[in-house]
């Protein structure tokens, strides 16, 4: 069995870290490159970077701050935000990013997916998708979930693997934030549709989240902000509970 990932998210706006409840409700949390230095120092698994307005504000990802981060972790980088063409990835992958995380541009041109694994492979693409809960039915949202779309999730999950598509960041948009626990009965849809990792989001707030996410759901990784930004749980911490309780995890 693979081993399971824990993955920090820096969600940055106007160069700080930043997070909200339910997508909303931003506060600072801290300075990026000190809390991704502390992230590698902890034992993280990987690193997500999202520019989380970058899309709506209709401009490219802050790529000076991406470099930054880049030079001082040694673990996979993925960014998000603004990324709309292959030629914004390549300026990424030129600055330290290992993969990109795109969303309401793969959702307006899904073929962007299949541009990206053609020129970079498909490990390098990863396919955000923000999901909320909303008429019987999970949904996806665009533009840092303001707009809701005609797509349903479990659909545009399997759209996303056959274009393409390396890794699969779902986001409950309904738990982000909440520290309730992730979406388990999302998570499991998706990663029983599809064959590529997912990377569950939105929710964690306990240690037992990230063992019921493990035991109850095919997800490959959990990924969590504002209990690590925080000093909530410590990575190395949770890293020990999980292995203690037979979750297989990257250890320190």
């Amino acid at each position: 069995m693979l081993k399971k990932r824990i993955i920090p998210c820096l969600d940055i706006k106007n160069g700080r870290t930043v997070k909200g409840v339910n997508f909303i409700n931003i506060k600072d949390a801290g300075d990026p490159i000190e809390l991704a230095g502390r992230y590698v120092d902890e034992g993280a698994d990987e690193l997500v970077f999202l520019d989380i307005t970058a899309t709506i504000e209709n401009r490219k990802t802050l790529i000076q701050l991406v470099r930054k981060i880049a030079q001082n972790i040694n673990i996979p980088f993925t960014v998000g935000g603004g990324i709309k063409s292959v030629a914004d990835v390549a300026i990424l992958i030129n600055a330290g990013a290992d993969k990109v995380s795109i969303n309401s541009a793969a959702v307006k041109n899904p073929l962007l997916i299949s541009e990206i694994a053609q020129e970079f492979g498909s490990q390098c693409v990863v396919a955000a998708i923000d999901t909320k809960y909303i008429d019987r039915n999970w949904k996806v949202f665009v533009s840092g979930g303001r707009i809701e779309t005609k797509l349903e999730t479990v659909a545009w999950a399997k759209q996303i693997e056959s274009l393409g598509g390396g890794e699969i960041l779902l986001t409950s948009m309904n738990n982000d934030g909440t520290k309730t626990g992730f979406s388990l009965d999302i998570t499991n849809e998706v990663s029983q549709a599809v064959n590529i990792p997912v990377i569950a989001s939105g929710g964690a707030g306990k240690m037992h989240h990230f063992h019921s996410l493990f035991s109850q759901t095919e997800a490959s990784a959990g990924l969590a902000a504002s209990i690590f930004h925080f000093n909530e749980v410590a990575i190395p911490t949770l890293k020990n509970y999980l292995n203690e309780n037979k979750i297989p995890i990257r250890c320190l």
